[in-house]
């Protein structure tokens, strides 16, 4: 890359001697051109009256482009400083001119003419390619449709197919990959409607090697952001018509790295203590009896709270200086105001080697700033000396509920939130917010997370570190992550882990909030626009492996289908569906993108036609995919065609549609009035539940009725059966699960391992 810094060098240090923030158009396309786009043959003159015959005579064809050059102007055509013109002189001068009038007390340099480079306008033809400094995830680079109507066709285009958006760390193949899947690759690499392709892989591939390789290393000492749109597909090779760029800026130090290794303190402690608790139901009491509750042992858990001996049969101490020796953790529940001169003293003292910070007031809300610098402070102190002090979680959340460590800071009543019994599952749910993670173990009543952590304003432990250390823990097999914004540059980090996860087949599934445009003010370019903070997030979270939801049911939705099918097979793409209700086999038709719809084999039809024919509904409805059995199909009958469904080799993956408010199904409890009871053992759940049992391949269950069959759908779940309450969802989320898991499964086997401390799958 020593060229394109060399170039790159050179225009910020004339662009910083003449007080400029930006670059001129000439600068930055003396960048494009070591980067090894071709541009334009062009000239500067300082007014109108320069030009002349000669100087035309350079340029070829019989039009040029007119262009203002001027630091404070970065988009040109807005103001009208851009202009196409016949090559005469008596026309290029008027065009000047008028450009001129228009412009008329502002700062030009000059006026640019160029060559015209003729290229095809529609979307596929002209790309935008740029690259900026993000606080998250350091240098990120852009390709995606390009001209004046990029923002519109970024915002017009589905969520992912707009085009490529990359990070350094994830390399020059998984760019490619992501853009040959955007609607813009799709067009430019393929052609449309006979026309060759724009652009080939041969091509492009080096140019995004050169230019992630550029961002990681310009970025942001030289540049703070660089766009080259439009990039003009040409005959001849990329052309890049425009540049606009501007000059590196001073970013924030970054903390001292956390002491990692105490994380397994944080995770499963020896020794706790609460303080903050009160003899009433305040939160710290609530926190206390909760983690006894848990399983930790009282004997190992005390209470800073002067005045008394014991609370709950814990050990009461009058101050943390009290403490015969360090706890493992501490969980403090009192006043924001108060929490500085603990962390100080905690930091000092050394009596904690974790802290959770329950109280909000921490730099969350103005007038509070203070207070977390004071925190942030004496957490840096502490980071010199030679255990590298205390983490610390939070402030603004609920903390930590682990199943191994045996304890629960989460200030929820038990008769508020309820987990079901038996052995957690294989998932880690990691939050910035208390309220989500306990709304979403709320919805996901039938799993209990192995670790639920919150996070709060992440002072201290981020949402990479908890990634970070959760991954070598082989018990946790899936990762779910609500992030509202990461730490400088732990984006970075979060990515290179969800890259290793996710090859080793263990899933991040992601939930970003914040999806507004906030930052971009500070940018002249549509970069910023284009690539705004959610969709940077969405690309590349989806370029590094992870399954990123698009909605808080989603969300849900993912995390419950990777849990329950991560030991399912899922062997393509084919699609088996069955359902009573004929509106339901449309819905799901309708439904499928991804999958195909499986073609039965013969000895399934027969099956099928021979439960038709028992139930005598033969008349009814023929064998096909998807199945239609009917309302008046029993409950042993729907589970034997259930069964002959899914059994068919043909079929990788099922839907199994039960519409219960048919009277031939059992599936309301018992009340002492009517006779069903979808508790028996020979109702349907059952059924279905002794079918999901002696399988292994990946299928769901849906239930699309009101909440009058809650009990129904709850029944199938503590089967362990995923249960949707809509076909067209049911479709349409198995999808995204179950190309992740093809598409994870076919890097293993094309040798993309993970790297590091990182515990394959499977």
């Amino acid at each position: 890359m020593p060229d394109a810094l060399s170039a790159a060098r050179a225009a910020v240090a004339e662009a910083r001697a003449a007080g400029r923030r930006t670059l001129l158009e000439t600068e930055g396309l003396s960048i494009a051109r070591a980067l090894g786009l071709g541009v334009p043959r062009r000239l500067v003159v300082p007014g109108p009256h320069a030009v002349d015959r000669a100087a035309l005579d350079s340029l070829p064809g019989d039009r040029v482009v007119l262009k203002v050059l001027a630091a404070g102007i970065a988009h040109k055509t807005d103001v009208g400083g851009v202009a196409v013109v016949q090559r005469d002189v008596r026309q290029v001068r008027a065009g000047l001119l008028s450009m001129q009038e228009r412009l008329a007390g502002r700062a030009v340099e000059g006026y640019l003419l160029e060559e015209f480079v003729p290229h095809d306008l529609e979307l596929g033809g002209q790309l935008l390619l740029g690259m900026r400094w993000t606080a998250d995830f350091g240098p990120v680079v852009t390709l995606g449709p390009g001209g004046l109507t990029a923002e519109e066709l970024a915002d017009a285009l589905r969520p992912g197919r707009g085009g490529m958006i990359a990070a350094p760390l994830l390399g020059a193949e998984e760019a490619l990959a992501s853009f040959r899947r955007s609607t813009a690759g799709r067009l430019a690499l393929e052609g449309l409607r006979g026309r060759p392709p724009a652009v080939t892989e041969r091509v492009l591939a080096p140019l995004l090697e050169r230019c992630l390789r550029f961002a990681d290393a310009a970025l942001p000492e030289l540049l703070m952001e660089l766009e080259i749109n439009p990039v003009a597909l040409t005959a001849a090779g990329p052309v890049a018509l425009d540049a606009v760029a501007r000059l590196g800026e001073p970013v924030a130090e970054l903390p001292a790295p956390r002491p990692l290794a105490t994380m397994e303190r944080l995770l499963r402690p020896r020794s706790a203590a609460v303080l903050g608790v009160s003899r009433g139901d305040n939160p710290g009491h609530v926190i206390l009896r909760n983690m006894l509750r848990s399983g930790f042992p009282p004997d190992h858990l005390a209470v800073i709270k002067p005045g008394l001996d014991e609370i709950d049969g814990c050990r009461c101490w009058p101050d943390l200086s009290a403490l015969p020796e360090p706890v493992d953790l501490l969980v403090v529940a009192v006043a924001a105001s108060a929490v500085p001169s603990l962390i100080e003293e905690v930091a000092a003292g050394g009596k904690a080697r974790s802290v959770i910070v329950i109280p909000g007031g921490l730099g969350e809300r103005p007038g509070t700033e203070g207070h977390a610098a004071r925190v942030r402070a004496s957490i840096a102190a502490a980071r010199s000396a030679a255990d590298r002090g205390p983490l610390v979680v939070g402030g603004n959340c609920l903390g930590v509920r682990s199943r191994p460590g045996r304890y629960d800071t989460l200030f929820i009543p038990e008769r508020k939130l309820h987990f079901p019994a038996g052995g957690p599952a294989p998932l880690a749910l990691i939050s910035q917010s208390g309220a989500f993670g306990v709304a979403r173990a709320s919805h996901l009543a039938a799993v209990d997370p192995r670790y639920l952590i919150t996070l709060g304003n992440q002072i201290d432990v981020t949402v990479a570190d908890c990634l970070d250390a959760l991954a070598a823990d082989p018990e946790v097999e899936v990762f779910a992550c609500y992030v509202e914004g990461f730490r400088p540059l732990d984006g970075r980090r979060w990515l290179d882990r969800t890259r290793q996860l996710t090859r080793a087949g263990r899933p991040v599934i992601l939930y970003h909030a914040g999806r507004t445009r906030a930052g971009v003010g500070a940018s002249a370019s549509h970069t910023a626009s284009v690539a705004g903070d959610w969709r940077v997030t969405r690309e590349l979270a989806r370029s590094a492996g992870a399954l990123v939801a698009e909605s808080l049911e989603d969300f849900d939705d993912l995390v419950r289908l990777a849990c329950a099918l991560r030991a399912r097979r899922v062997a393509g793409l084919r699609l088996g569906a069955l359902s009573n209700a004929g509106f339901e086999c449309v819905a799901i038709a309708d439904a499928v993108d991804r999958f195909d719809l499986a073609a039965l084999g013969p000895s399934t039809r027969e099956r099928l036609q021979g439960i038709l024919q028992d139930q005598r509904v033969e008349t009814v409805v023929d064998v096909r995919n998807p199945m239609d059995v009917t309302p008046m199909m029993g409950d042993g009958a729907f589970t034997q065609a259930s069964d002959a469904l899914l059994a068919d080799p043909g079929v990788d993956v099922g839907v199994i549609g039960c519409v219960p408010l048919t009277g031939a199904l059992a599936t309301l409890p018992a009340d002492g009035v009517q006779a069903e009871n979808l508790a028996s053992e020979d109702a349907v759940a059952a059924g279905l539940g002794a079918l999901w049992r002696r399988g292994d391949k990946a299928w769901v269950a849906v239930v699309d009725s009101g909440a009058l069959y809650d009990p129904f759908a709850r029944r199938l779940e503590a089967h362990g059966i995923p249960t949707f309450r809509s076909g067209d969802r049911a479709v349409r989320l198995l999808e995204t699960y179950c190309s992740w898991r093809l598409a994870v499964e076919a890097g293993r086997a094309a040798g993309l391992r993970p790297a590091g401390d990182v515990v394959p799958v499977g």
